[in-house]
This record gives C-alpha cells, structure tokens and sequence, in this order.
C-alpha cells in the first residue's frame, strides 16, 4: 500500500507541476483532471484487484505447466485462467483511489450529480476493455516461451491511457479507442462527468468493450489449438 500510495503521490505531481504553468491541459482545467486522476485510480485499483495478479503470472504458470490444470476444469477456461486470484490487498488502493475521487468531485464546479449513473456503466466498460487488450498480449505467451518483452508493449500503451486523451493528436484519440481500447478506461467515464452529454461516445464504448472482449475469447480458443500441455 505504502508503494502504491507513493506511486499514485506520484502521478498527482506530474500533474500538479504542469499546471503551475499552465491554466488547461488538452480541454481540461485543474480541477477536471484531478477527478479524471480520481477515475484513473480507481480503475487501476479494480484492474489490479481483479485482474492483474492472474495476467501477471500467466507466463509463468505456462511455462510450469500450471496452466493444464485450469484447463480440464469444467468451467470456461478464459474466466478461470483470467479470474483465479483476486489480491485482497489492492483494496486499499481502491479506498485511496475512491478518497482522492470523491474529494477532487468536491472541489470541481458545474456538474451534474445524476451523471454519476453512467459511472455504473462506463467504469465497468473500460475495465473490461483493458482487460480484454491486456488478455490478448499475455495468450501469446502459448506461442512464445519469453513473452516478457511483449508485456513491456502493453504497459507503454497503458501509459498513454493514463493522460488526459485531449492532449493527443485526433488520431492517435481514435486509435486509443478502437485500436488500443486503453483511453476507455478513465477518460471516457470522466467525458461523462465533466463534458456536454454524448450518448454516442458512452454507447460506443459499451459496444468497443463488448466487440474487445469477444475477440479476445476467440483469440484465446484460437491460441488453444497450438497449446502443448508440461507433459508433451
């Protein structure tokens, strides 16, 4: 927690620094980008609460063989291999990213309680696209035996999804939303907060997640057909 703790001081920095030159950052002032910092940490807190420590060890688990356990389960293995593990610990990462949210809320002008609604639905979206693009990088792993570097890609993409999307070029927007679905995760969820409502970017990012999570299933049964158990 201390570390974490530390990590989140730390982006909160980068960004207060910026702004002691700056009056906005893309389309967003400082009080809006402290509650989009609020989203991103929570969606990391629940992405590392869920998820994280079973696609960090999925590499691993392949080269032990570990994995042909979960997969004569009689369960749907993807939800097995994916779900597994949750790492009780990350919830407090998840009540200092829920503190410093409600807080930065508390401090921003102009908008609409009721909108918190579409948090339900948006927050959950993103998740499931980050999960689903994370997925795709760590099923290679069955046809590499070091997939390591390949997770160092996923990590520079998760990077870029973690600033503020309108300090990008149009483009380069687009593909962090259908290409590289990393910009769902808190700056979609926060577009609902803070800018005019869009019902057409919130339904696109239902359906991008939705499209990212059936293409993953099919990659990861496509990936199965060249798995070779420990024992082969």
């Amino acid at each position: 927690m201390i570390v974490d703790f530390l990590w989140y001081a730390g982006q909160v920095l980068v960004f207060e620094t910026l702004f002691r030159h700056v009056d906005h950052l893309g389309s967003w002032n400082l009080a809006q980008v402290r509650v989009f910092m609020g989203l991103l940490f929570v969606a990391d807190a629940l992405y590392m609460l869920f998820f994280s420590t079973n696609m960090d060890s999925f590499a691993e688990n392949i080269r032990l063989g570990q994995i042909d356990f979960l997969l004569v389960k009689p369960i749907n293995s993807q939800f097995m291999v994916s779900l597994k593990k949750a790492d009780t610990s990350k919830l407090g990462n998840l009540l200092m990213a829920l503190t410093w949210m409600i807080w930065s809320l508390a401090k921003l002008e102009d908008w609409n309680a009721n909108r918190l609604f579409w948090l339900l639905i948006l927050v959950p979206s993103g998740l499931v696209s980050l999960y689903a693009f994370r997925f795709f990088f760590v099923t290679l792993a069955i046809f590499f035996s070091n997939s390591t570097n390949l997770q160092y890609i996923w990590y520079q993409f998760y990077h870029l999804g973690m600033k503020p999307d309108s300090i990008y070029r149009p483009w380069i927007r687009v593909a962090l939303f259908v290409v590289a679905p990393v910009s769902l995760m808190a700056n979609v969820p926060a577009r609902a907060l803070m800018d005019p409502f869009s019902p057409g970017l919130y339904l696109a990012a239902v359906l991008v997640a939705a499209f990212f999570l059936y293409l993953s299933h099919r990659f990861w049964n496509f990936a199965l057909k060249y798995h070779s158990s420990a024992s082969s």
